[in-house]
């Protein structure tokens, strides 16, 4: 979507889907989805674990059919155009599956051997180049058994590059990771990312999808609840300000008058300490510099000001009524 709130036309978006539905049996597990994924973004697709994610991703693949709704993928109908679109589409879903005892090398060229669309003749310049791109050619030629799980993730996104893609979808690329891994996962999407590469990712982590998304979805009970850029998801939420001053009663009434109420007075654990007022106020009310100056020209002494944003995982409980797992 647009920052107006506008649509983006098709030739702008790696992913549309209108009214995408999948049911199993009487239970819906996707339901109506209206997706819209910008060419060149990071796109992060959240919600708590059993929300339709999964199944969203299966049916943009051609891994599971739709029960009804239309999917455009590049610019192409799908499953239609699925061998068309396909080899222009890496993917890493619900993990990467090596054999354990053969290198991460030989794990890469049988797989390359797999895909009908590419010769042999370049084959291991290509798992190179993959293995190169994603920090393991130091790695090559160690057995995947003895990988870390950051590592097998990392040769999982290896295997979605082994050819130029114009799109990479990663379904909880980052999940069950240590924070090692977890850091050399993100640092690689940011690097492909930074080269054109159009990112879907899905997530239930929400400082993770904070850390290196530039537009998100939000998915609930397979509904799609909300979804653009990181800073049109927090439209409309409330914000916080933060005043530190030693003259509480001017500053409460300062704030009155411009429209909220203080919800919060605490005193500092030291004698010297200022008083702090918390305050809410809309997302859409005044700009920081407005309330400040109010509070200047009424003579309150400034010892600290703070404009407190919602936290993504704030943002989302709102929209869904759930809690996510979050890392810091």
């Amino acid at each position: 979507m647009t920052s107006d709130g506008g649509v983006l036309s098709s030739g702008a978006l790696a992913i549309e889907t209108r009214g995408l539905t999948k049911r199993f049996g009487r239970q819906t597990a996707v339901n109506g989805i209206d997706l819209h994924v910008p060419r060149g973004a990071v796109f992060g697709f959240l919600g708590p674990n059993g929300s339709g994610k999964t199944t969203s991703i299966r049916m943009l693949l051609g891994l599971t059919s739709a029960t009804s709704g239309d999917i455009s993928v590049l610019g192409a109908s799908m499953p239609g155009r699925l061998h068309e679109v396909l080899p222009r589409v890496g993917a890493l879903v619900e993990g990467p599956a090596f054999y354990p005892f053969l290198s991460g090398r030989a794990n890469l060229a049988r797989l390359d051997a797999a895909d009908r669309h590419v010769t042999s003749r370049t084959r291991s310049a290509r798992v190179a180049r993959a293995l190169d791109r994603v920090g393991l050619s130091h790695a090559a030629n160690k057995k995947v058994h003895a990988y870390s799980l950051g590592m097998k993730q990392r040769l999982g996104i290896a295997n979605a590059l082994l050819t130029e893609r114009e799109l990479l979808v990663l379904d909880e690329p980052t999940n069950g990771l240590d924070p090692q891994g977890t850091r050399e996962v993100r640092a690689l999407i940011r690097s492909l990312a930074s080269e054109g590469t159009t990112i879907f990712v899905s997530s239930h982590l929400l400082a993770e999808v904070e850390q290196m998304c530039t537009h998100a979805a939000v998915m609930s009970a397979g509904t799609l609840v909300a979804q653009g850029t990181l800073a049109d998801l927090g439209r409309g939420s409330e914000r916080r300000v933060r005043l530190t001053t030693p003259d509480v009663a001017t500053a409460s009434q300062v704030l009155h008058e411009v429209g909220f109420t203080p919800e919060l007075v605490t005193t500092g654990g030291a004698a010297d300490e200022d008083p702090v007022i918390v305050a809410a106020y809309a997302s859409d009310g005044l700009p920081p510099e407005t309330i400040v100056t109010s509070l200047v020209h009424a003579g309150v002494r400034i010892r600290g000001f703070a404009l407190e944003e919602p936290s993504l995982e704030e943002r989302f409980v709102a929209l869904t009524g759930e809690g996510f797992d979050v890392v810091q």
